[in-house]
C-alpha cells in the first residue's frame, strides 16, 4: 500500500533512516524476529531516534495530533475541580505521567490559582527530551513543578494521565486454525520490515474473552505493559506512611467485551502522522504516533488487583459535565459572542458524541479518597 502523506524534511528522513537501522540490528541480534511490543517500544522511545525521545514537535498544528488540552482551557479547569476535591482528602500534590506540551497542567495549575486551592508539589514524569523542554517553557510561572525520570516509589495526592495508556507498547496476536499466534516483526531481503508470526511463549489470549469464539484470521492486541502500568501504579498510591490518593486516566478505548468484539478483526492499532491517521506502523519510524485502543477491562482488573479501588469509569463527556465544565464556560457572558462561540465549540469537541465526547473514557481508581456522589449517576464501571 503506497501512502500519500506529506514528505519529512531530510534530517527528519535522516533520523528515521537511522532508527530503521537500530531497530534492523536489535532483530538481528534476537534471531531475525522481535515482538511488535518491542519494536513499538524502539519505534516510539529508543533513546534520541524515537518518536517520543526524538526532537520533533508531537502536538499542536506543527505536529500529528491534537489533544483535549491543546483544544481548550476549560479541559484543564474542569479537571482542577475534581482534583481539588481529591487533595482535600489526601496531599496537595499532583503527578501527571507524560504530560504533553504542559497545556493540562498550565491551565490546572492557573485554575487552582484563581480558586486559591494550593498546590505544594506537581511531578510531571516525562519520557521525551522535546516535550520537557516545552513544558519547562510553558509552566516556568510555576515554581512546584518538578520533573521526575520514573514514577515514585510512594504517592499521595492526585495521578493525571491523559493519552498515556494509549501509547504504551502492545503485542499483537492472530487466531489461526491451530490457535493463537504472536505477529512480531522480521526483515524481507535484509532491510524491509515485516510481519512475521511465531508461536507464543505463554497463552496471551487470557486477556481476551471468549477468545475461542473468534474466527480465523482475527487480529487483536495485547496490554501487558500497560497492565504492568497499573500495578506499579497500584503500588505506589498504596505505599508509604500517607498513603492514599487517586488517578484519573483518560483516554480512548473499550471494555474487554466491546475490545474483542468479532467484528473488529483486524484490531485497534494506528498511526498518526502530520494530522494524518493510517495503519501502517513500519511508515517512517521515529517520525510518526503508534498507538492502540485501551482495554479498560484489563486495566481496571489490574488496578484492583494491586490494592485499589474501581472509583469510576464513564464516558468522557458525562465525567466533564459533572465536573461542571459546563458552568465555567458560563464564566464567560454568551452575550459576548466574539469570546463565547470559539469556547463553546470547544466545548462541544470535547463532549458531543460524534467526537470526543463517547470515544474517549475517563476511570478514576484509588485509595482512601471518593469522588463526590454526582459522578454516580453516569458510572459504567458495572460494564467492565
Amino acid at each position: 500500500m503506497q501512502l500519500q502523506l506529506p514528505e519529512p524534511s531530510p534530517d527528519a528522513l535522516a533520523a528515521s533512516h537511522s532508527l530503521h537501522q537500530l531497530i534492523a540490528d536489535d532483530i538481528d541480534r534476537n534471531s531475525g524476529w522481535i515482538s511488535f511490543a518491542r519494536y513499538m517500544e524502539l519505534a516510539l522511545y529508543a533513546p534520541g531516534l524515537g518518536y517520543y525521545s526524538g526532537g520533533a514537535a508531537k502536538l499542536g498544528k506543527d505536529g500529528d495530533f491534537t489533544t483535549a488540552p491543546e483544544i481548550t482551557p476549560l479541559f484543564g479547569a474542569a479537571l482542577a475541580q475534581v482534583a481539588a476535591g481529591l487533595m482535600a482528602q489526601t496531599q496537595p500534590r499532583i503527578l501527571e505521567f507524560g504530560a504533553g506540551t504542559g497545556k493540562l497542567a498550565f491551565d490546572l495549575l492557573t485554575e487552582m490559582q484563581a480558586t486559591g486551592v494550593a498546590v505544594e508539589r506537581y511531578a510531571i514524569v516525562e519520557l521525551s527530551g522535546e516535550l520537557r523542554a516545552r513544558q519547562q517553557e510553558t509552566l516556568r510561572a510555576f515554581p512546584q513543578v518538578v520533573w521526575l525520570e520514573q514514577l515514585p516509589e510512594c504517592f499521595s495526592g492526585v495521578v493525571l494521565g491523559n493519552e498515556v495508556l494509549d501509547a504504551m507498547p502492545v503485542n499483537l496476536l492472530v487466531k489461526t486454525s491451530g490457535g493463537w499466534l504472536e505477529r512480531g516483526v522480521a526483515l524481507e531481503a535484509g532491510k524491509r520490515f515485516v510481519f512475521q508470526d511465531r508461536p507464543c511463549d505463554a497463552d496471551p489470549a487470557r486477556q481476551i474473552p471468549d477468545a475461542e469464539a473468534l474466527p480465523e484470521g482475527y487480529v487483536t492486541e495485547v496490554h501487558p505493559q500497560a497492565i504492568g502500568f497499573m500495578h506499579s501504579l497500584g503500588a505506589m498510591l498504596s505505599n508509604g506512611r500517607n498513603a492514599g490518593g487517586a488517578a484519573i486516566l483518560i483516554d480512548y478505548g473499550f471494555p474487554a467485551h466491546e475490545y474483542y468484539h468479532p467484528q473488529r478483526s483486524q484490531g485497534t492499532l494506528m498511526c498518526h502522522y502530520r494530522h494524518h491517521a493510517h495503519p501502517d506502523p513500519f511508515y517512517l519510524p521515529g517520525l510518526q504516533d503508534i498507538t492502540a485502543h485501551v482495554d479498560f477491562t484489563a486495566m481496571a482488573q489490574a488496578a484492583v488487583d494491586s490494592g485499589l479501588e474501581m472509583m469510576s469509569y464513564t464516558g468522557q463527556a458525562a465525567f466533564l459535565l459533572d465536573a461542571g465544565i459546563g458552568e465555567l464556560l458560563l464564566r464567560t457572558s454568551p452575550d459576548d459572542p466574539r469570546r463565547y462561540l470559539p469556547q463553546a465549540n470547544a466545548l462541544q469537541k470535547l463532549v458531543s458524541p460524534a467526537e470526543m465526547g463517547e470515544l474517549f473514557k475517563v476511570m478514576v481508581v484509588g485509595k482512601g479518597a471518593a469522588l463526590p456522589d454526582k459522578f454516580a449517576r453516569h458510572d459504567r464501571s458495572h460494564r467492565l
